[in-house]
């Protein structure tokens, strides 16, 4: 599905009111309140209005997450933070080459977190940080550093292995993230709406494809260059 359409025809949805377990009444609020986030932002989205999403009080919303700010966190682990568990096992049981893992980690970034809803908590990081630095604390500690860890620790496998050229694996880190940043970007910018008869819809798949490639061409190990003349007469 085209970039646009995915974002543009997104609508939210309100459950209809029945009987519900009770246990499932915490992902309910999850559910509801990553929409709420996502479309409304941190500071914009009332408690009462998550509640009224998921089709139960304000009290019984406050039997599960003590405040906004725990309802949040609970947000990002459940849809983020809590994969890099399973993450880090695919990089363990990896066996293919560097070059085969950094195409598939980008490829199921965007299958699993980019393309989803959850990708809108990045732009919503971005924009509010400042004004909650509490939540800011949190989501470098439970997202962006075991992020960079693991671009970090495919990176060096490539250079430990051969594959690789060495690489300042501080900026090595970037050249990776800038692409995905840009993708979650766009992907919750109404910018991406706006018809444009001169380009072609950006394919998210498509885009990646093209990125992990460049970076590949930059990061493969080159041939020695042979002597030149001159040096050879020295010898």
């Amino acid at each position: 599905m085209p970039l646009s359409k995915l974002i543009c025809n997104t609508k939210p949805t309100v459950p209809a009111k029945h009987e519900r377990r009770k246990d499932a009444r915490p992902g309910e609020l999850l559910a509801a309140a990553l929409d709420l986030f996502v479309e409304k932002g941190f500071a914009a989205t009332k408690s009462e209005e998550v509640a009224r999403r998921a089709g139960v009080s304000k009290g019984t919303l406050f039997l599960y997450f003590a405040s906004k700010e725990e309802l949040f966190k609970a947000v990002v682990r459940e849809n983020i933070s809590g994969r890099f568990l399973e993450w880090n096992a695919e990089f363990e049981a990896f066996e293919g080459s560097t070059a085969d893992m950094l195409r598939y980690a980008l490829a199921m970034w965007w299958a699993r977190l980019g393309s989803s809803k959850a990708s809108g908590i990045t732009k919503l990081m971005l924009s509010e940080a400042d004004n909650f630095p509490e939540l800011a604390v949190f989501y470098q500690h439970e997202v962006i550093q075991p992020a960079r860890d693991l671009i970090r620790r495919i990176l060096q496998r490539g250079v430990d292995r051969g594959e690789f050229a060495p690489v300042d694996m501080k900026y090595g880190v970037y050249t990776v993230l800038a692409p995905l940043l840009f993708l979650q970007l766009l992907m919750h910018s109404k910018i991406a709406c706006l018809d444009n008869a001169d380009a072609s819809p950006l394919v998210p798949e498509e885009f990646l494809a093209v990125q992990v490639q460049t970076i590949l061409d930059g990061l493969r190990v080159r041939p020695a260059s042979p002597p030149t003349d001159e040096g050879l007469e020295s010898l």
